[in-house]
This record gives C-alpha cells, structure tokens and sequence, in this order.
C-alpha cells in the first residue's frame, strides 16, 4: 500500500476534479507484479492502469499498450484475460469506483477479472461513486479495508475538501539554503510541474507586488495546458493591464483586496515571494515547496514550524515536497 501510496502522491492536484489514486497488484506469495496510478481526470483510473500494466506483464501482449480510451480498454481486458487475475492480490488506496461515469466501473471489472483479494486504504467519500466494496464482497472477493488508512485519508483529503469547499494551497520556489529571490530558482522541470498545476487549478492568487515587479504571464504553455482565473491580491488597483496577464484568452483577472474570492472556486493555488507569504500563511493549510539543490545569496524565508512532511520526491535535482500545518 506504501508503493501505490508514493506513486499517487507524484500527481496530487494533477488529477482533479478527481482524486489521487494509486494502485499495485501482487502475485500468490506478495512479490509485486505492477504498479498503476489515476494520471488526469477522463483517463483510466489506478486500478485499471495497474490491470493494463499486469496484463502486459504476464501476457507479453503488448497491443493492449495503445489503448487509451477507458470504455476500450476494460472491453479488451474482459475479452483477453484468460484468468490470469485468480490468484492475484490488487491493492488501492482508495475504494474502487461502483458506478459507470466518464470510465467504466472499476469494481465491475475486478470482479470479473476474479481477483482473489482486494486491499484498500480510503473508503470513497463521494456517494455517486461508493459501494464498490459491497460489489467485491458479494462477487465472493476477499476484501480487507482500511489498511494504512491514515496515510491514504491523507491523500484523499484534497479531494475531499474540493468537493466542498476550496482546497487552497500555497507554493513557493526556494534554494537549498531556503532563498527565495533573485530570479529563476528551481530547474525546468520543477517549472513544468507547475505549469501542470496551473492547467488544473481553477485560480491562481498573486501578490500586486509581484504582478508590479515581474510582470509575468502565469499560463500554462511549458504542457500546452489551459491558464486559470487570476486573482490579484492588493490594496491598490493600478497595474499596467498591457502586460501579457491580462491578455491570455478564456480568462478572468480579479483585483481585490480580500480573499472573498476563493469561495467561488474549488482548487486554489497562491504564489508569491516573503509578502504574500506573511499575508496569507495563516489562512492555508497546505505548503508546495520546490527545493533546488543549489545555494543562493538572498532573503532566507523560514517556514512556519508547524508544517508537517507529507510526501517528497526528487524533480530532476531539485525537490518536491508537500506540507500540512500539523494541529
């Protein structure tokens, strides 16, 4: 459950309006056989992934590898299967889907597949989607649940949040020894992640002193991906609208002075320097950081205390780490 649990962590936020999900398959005596993770929303789901990945594994069939669509891809796992699943053990940290939406039902296909045993972390919080263990237990699956439940609630909960309210977050780029001025910190795939993130989220917090300051564009184009709304966060209502950010196409550019905002939005993403931080750290609970490897001369910003580690992992030679302030 740990190894799906850090594979879906690498695409937390990537995947909404869905959430994270990991999932491993294992053979009769636990040796592990394939992992799989839910990538973006419309896609194949973690468990599916995982399948296609074992399938391929154990088969050597590889035209199953183009298969994108997940309608297509369940039809050929059904038809093709052979049975190769009886004896196997797939674990996921969330409960599988029971219902048929944008993808086919997951639990439908594990039971078909007969899988011997199913171990999940979260059960599904949202109803429409729920009732996928009921599914497994009735198809005469070993179903074991709530295993490392707390690390797997815990990467739900953005999902969670979402689905009420705004899950906001805030990132920030720092050096090694935590600067975070001066210009380009982090490498281009740090950069990237970003952008990603951007394409998700449905508004972006700024500083006006940022907006005065850099200029920036704050789209999505190193994945080609959508820009989200903009929220300028500022006492003062003068900027130069010709700069680029206030040009990009499908998008709405708010200037306030409160964060009244973000009510109307679901998942939030803040960036900024040591003001902006100082302004709003007591109104997220969640921290991005990117780390470069790298020492710069600068301002140092020392975060909060509280924060505690939820899951880290290396972009190229810089480092990804997410935080939740801890009580």
């Amino acid at each position: 459950m740990q190894k799906a649990l850090d594979k879906a962590w690498t695409y937390q936020g990537l995947t909404f309006p869905n959430p994270a999900v990991g999932a491993v398959i294992t053979d009769k005596n636990s040796n592990l056989i394939s992992l799989g993770v839910h990538e973006r929303a419309g896609l194949a789901h973690a468990e599916v992934n995982a399948i296609k990945n074992a399938y391929m594994y154990l088969t050597k069939d590889n035209q199953i590898q183009e298969i994108t669509n997940p309608f297509l891809l369940h039809e050929y796992l059904l038809k093709h299967h052979a049975g190769i699943f009886k004896n196997k053990t797939i674990y996921v940290t969330l409960e599988p889907c029971n219902h048929v939406g944008k993808t086919p039902s997951c639990a439908n296909l594990i039971k078909e597949l007969e899988f011997k045993r199913v171990v999940i972390g979260s059960l599904d919080p949202n109803k429409q989607a729920s009732g996928g263990i009921t599914t497994l237990q009735e198809s005469g699956c070993e179903v074991c649940v709530g295993v490392l439940q707390e690390k797997c609630n815990a990467l739900l909960e953005p999902f969670s949040l979402w689905q009420k309210a705004p899950f906001v977050f805030f990132k920030i780029a720092m050096s090694k020894n935590f600067v975070i001025s001066g210009g380009i910190i982090t490498c281009k795939e740090s950069r990237t992640h970003v952008h990603a993130l951007r394409d998700r989220c449905d508004l972006l917090v700024i500083g006006g002193n940022t907006v005065r300051v850099d200029r920036p564009t704050l789209d999505a184009r190193l994945v080609e991906g959508r820009a989200p709304d903009i929220l300028i966060y500022s006492k003062e209502k003068n900027f130069d609208t010709d700069i680029s950010l206030f040009h990009v196409k499908n998008r709405k550019v708010f200037i306030e002075d409160n964060l009244e905002k973000l009510k109307e939005y679901k998942f939030v993403m803040i960036e900024g320097g040591f003001g902006m931080y100082e302004a709003i750290k007591d109104k997220v609970d969640y921290v991005l950081v990117y780390r470069s490897a790298s020492e710069k001369e600068g301002k140092v910003l020392k975060l909060e205390d509280n924060l505690k580690e939820l899951f880290s992992m290396p972009i190229q030679q810089d480092t990804l780490t997410w935080y939740k302030k801890d009580g």
